[in-house]
């Protein structure tokens, strides 16, 4: 949540921290603002809203400079207003500073730094934290580069909480402070000219060059170099290649992010499962978990923690698991089991589930499971992230970067992931090659499926415009098709602002049916499989009671069709991969729901990509 841009280079800071911005939004749209030294002090623009709103008061009053920070919010502390819109200035007005996170203790920060005679003019954490800053440097024997760093980490010593910084002053042209603590920020290396970010996608035009920094560490960044220093003192970096492309941030001939990447699955499944299969051993390779095969099978059960639709795609994975290995998991949501204190079976192994990988309650269970000893094992897009990197191994989804704030494409690779997890691990316990095989030919088949039945969105739409009034819906599966209906109604409440709850469809009687009325549809997942007859009792529940009923079913299937009020068809494939196929209807229902009701896809209210903060 949050994206914070800083620069120091030869060229004009303003465009660049802009345009970087732009790519960020999807981490914090409520306000924006920018701070450049102009060769006679720090000169502030901000204002509530989106970055545009920034850009037409910077075009309209242009900030002239070589090095400057810049923030886009989501926030916490204090409405989305233009006074407290991020960068902050300390009580001599010449420090700058930038902060994604939360000050845990900032009310008695406040409460000090009042006594001392601070004034403060808005109602953030953030601006607490910039005096206090601001007050150490002012407290230094000198005012040169050192002291900054310095009052930086003083400041920080007394900080509780999660952040990222960018700090500047305007004594200290050419210099900009950063800082991380649970809040990711990374270093783009560029030639003559240095950048830091919240993520590396900010960084796309500019460079390909990265490093990542690690918590506790602190960097002096200038045009020519940058120092990094942990708590142990300097340290020698290692630049990475990172792989974001700019064409990675651009919608193509697609209206919205999202749209663009529901219509990528076919190839992010692909890139998913490539060069995973292993056709002679009618199994799958998984060499990133770091363990062999003896070690894999000495666990005797799974534990699988995540947030939304991370935990969606766990849950998923329980009921493949548990099928074709007949191994016990357990899914839990990252933010429960992090301050929970559950019994753990001894021999368990984790998996930790997240697009980002900087998710902070799944990276706050993942640290809570190592530090009771278990193994734990990483699903993540972002190869260089924190989950990545503290996690004992995992799997990378190769599914691009995800722009759209509501996940899609993630949700699918993270299924598919689940799949080969499933039958690496049936293999090594009853699973036939005969049977292996089956699912690997309809995974080798998953992306000509999901062509095919792209090609009915617009099917979709006009289903869409037809419900868009709806106040509230019902979404009910069963097995694994019950995380499908949670993630129907998850996309639903994301993009359209609509009430929707997902259910396993047998506790339609334990009092869901008491909503069930003439203005409230029942999204159905009723595709073929052993529980069809049951679905189908169902269905006729909710009918007669004047519900309406738009079913997810087999392409051709006469009894859903002859009963439902609305049938989203799907291909037919293998019962254990059904559900990656029978989520894409759902996804493309509840964009083009939001479409019809004229939301922001892209940006829905009070929403951020990466929940960096509890």
């Amino acid at each position: 949540m949050c994206g914070i841009v800083a620069y120091v280079g030869p060229r004009d800071a303003q465009p660049i921290l802009l345009d970087a911005l732009g790519r960020l939004e999807y981490r914090g749209y409520d306000s924006a603002g920018l701070a450049i030294l102009n060769g006679k002090g720090v000169e502030v623009r901000k204002k509530s809203g989106r970055i545009e709103e920034l850009a037409k008061a910077c075009r309209a009053k242009p900030v002239e400079g070589k090095s400057g920070i810049s923030h886009t919010r989501w926030a916490t502390h204090g409405a989305p207003t233009d006074t407290n819109a991020h960068p902050h200035l300390d009580a001599s007005g010449k420090l700058a500073l930038v902060h994604n996170g939360v000050i845990e203790n900032y009310l008695e920060l406040k409460q000090h730094l009042t006594k001392a005679g601070h004034k403060f003019s808005s109602d953030t954490d953030t601006e607490i934290l910039a005096h206090l800053v601001g007050e150490s440097f002012e407290h230094s024997k000198e005012k040169g580069e050192k002291c900054l760093i310095d009052a930086v980490r003083k400041a920080l010593q007394k900080v509780q909480g999660t952040l990222g910084i960018a700090v500047l002053h305007a004594d200290l042209p050419g210099l900009v402070v950063g800082a991380r603590r649970g809040s990711p920020l990374v270093i783009g290396v560029g030639n003559g000219e240095n950048f830091l970010a919240s993520d590396t996608q900010a960084l796309a035009p500019y460079t390909d060059r990265v490093v990542i920094l690690q918590d506790q560490e602190i960097v002096a960044l200038y045009a020519d170099h940058f120092d990094v220093a942990s708590p142990l003192g300097q340290k020698a970096v290692h630049v990475e290649k990172i792989e974001n492309g700019v064409a990675s941030s651009d919608k193509g001939s697609h209206p919205h992010f999202m749209l663009k990447e529901i219509f990528e699955q076919p190839e992010t499944v692909r890139n998913a499962f490539r060069g995973r299969l292993d056709l002679e051993e009618s199994s799958t390779k998984l060499g990133g978990l770091n363990l062999s095969l003896d070690q894999l099978r000495e666990y005797e059960r799974i534990f699988v923690i995540g947030c939304g639709t991370a935990l969606h795609a766990g849950m998923v994975g329980k009921y493949l698991i548990e099928t074709l290995a007949k191994i016990p998991v357990d899914t839990q949501h990252a933010s429960e089991f992090r301050y929970s204190d559950s019994p753990v079976h001894p021999k368990t192994l984790f998996f930790a589930v997240s697009q980002s990988g900087e998710t902070a309650d799944t990276l706050g269970a993942l640290r809570e499971a190592k530090r009771r000893g278990f193994r734990c094992l990483g699903i993540c897009n972002n190869v260089s992230s924190t989950i990545a990197r503290e996690s004992d191994g995992g799997v990378y989804m190769h599914a691009g970067p995800e722009i759209g704030v509501a996940a899609t494409k993630s949700f699918t690779s993270q299924v598919v992931i689940f799949t080969l997890l499933a039958i690496l691990l049936g293999r090594l316990h009853s699973l036939s090659a005969a049977d292996s095989r089956r699912l690997i030919e309809a995974l080798q088949q998953l992306p000509d499926h999901l062509h095919a039945l792209l090609k009915r969105s617009d099917e979709v739409r006009k289903i869409a415009a037809k419900f868009a009034s709806a106040r509230s819906m019902l979404f009910l599966g069963r097995l694994a098709n019950f995380p499908i209906a949670l993630e129907g109604a998850l996309k639903m409440k994301e993009v359209t602002y609509v009430h929707a709850e997902g259910y396993p469809a047998a506790e339609l009687k334990h009092g869901v049916i008491a909503l069930v009325d003439k203005d409230t549809p029942t999204v159905l997942v009723a595709t073929h499989d052993g529980v069809y007859d049951k679905n189908l009792s169902n269905l006729q529940e909710v009918k007669a009671r004047g519900g309406p009923i738009l079913a997810v079913a087999h392409e051709g299937d006469q009894k859903i069709g002859g009963l439902a009020d609305a049938v989203f068809s799907v291909p037919k494939t293998h019962e254990l991969i059904q559900p990656i196929l029978n989520v894409i209807p759902l996804q493309l229902f509840s964009y083009h729901t939001a479409v019809a009701l004229n939301r922001d896809v892209d940006k829905p209210r009070n929403l951020a990509k990466s929940v960096t903060v509890e």
